[in-house]
């Protein structure tokens, strides 16, 4: 079944629901596809009455600014043993090359690695509890956070709304091509990362038989 046919049977208290847990847990650490479902919501939320965007957008931001907080408050507890175990359990999104890019990103921009990791899919996974390992000061992350949160999460809903609005008729017949350009985006954002994690791996092998 099509995406928002789907989310065209479930009630909107379930679609807001839906979203800012999604949204919630990718933030916390866990890989998920919130930015997928939030353009899936806000393309609904633009062609039926139902569903309010700014309430999702709402939810979607509360979604990310609550995840990214327990990912710092996990993260900080857990420390550097809690990177070794995800890097176990998920290999693919935490591997040390991976953090190595995240943690150079942190040292280099501070809080502001925080705000604009909101934008790139797998930096999203990383941030809160990465700034807890690092022990980034609350108040600094929280600020990032909230800001990141609600300038990703709102300006996402309210662009894909006006374009849906905009295009609805279009839309209808091509509502998979939002879907598609949002996991480009995701691609992209990921492959970049990852050139970047293989480039590190390999500093540090050098580094590593140079020792």
């Amino acid at each position: 079944m099509h995406v928002q046919e789907w989310l065209d049977t479930v009630p909107a208290a379930a679609v807001y629901a839906l979203v800012g847990l999604v949204i919630g847990l990718e933030s916390l650490g866990i890989p998920l596809p919130g930015e997928i479902i939030l353009v899936s919501a806000a393309l609904l939320s633009s062609q039926h009455d139902g569903i309010n965007p700014v309430v999702l957008g709402a939810c979607a931001s509360v979604g990310a600014i609550v995840g990214d907080s327990i990912g710092y408050a996990i993260g900080r507890k857990g420390g550097r043993p809690l990177l070794a175990w995800l890097g176990k359990k998920f290999p693919k999104h935490f591997s040390e090359g991976h953090i190595a890019t995240a943690e150079r990103s942190f040292e280099k921009w501070g809080m502001w690695a925080v705000f604009f990791g909101r934008f790139v899919a797998l930096l999203r996974i990383f941030a809160g509890p990465l700034a807890g390992v690092l022990r980034m000061p609350y108040w600094k992350f929280l600020i990032a956070n909230v800001l990141g949160g609600i300038v990703w999460a709102g300006g996402t809903t309210a662009v894909i709304y006006y374009v849906g609005i905009v295009a609805e008729s279009w839309l209808k017949r091509f509502s998979w091509l939002g879907l598609v350009a949002a996991v480009l985006i995701g691609v992209a954002s990921m492959v970049v990362v990852k050139r970047k994690a293989a480039k590190a791996n390999a500093s540090r092998e050098t580094v590593g038989v140079s020792e």
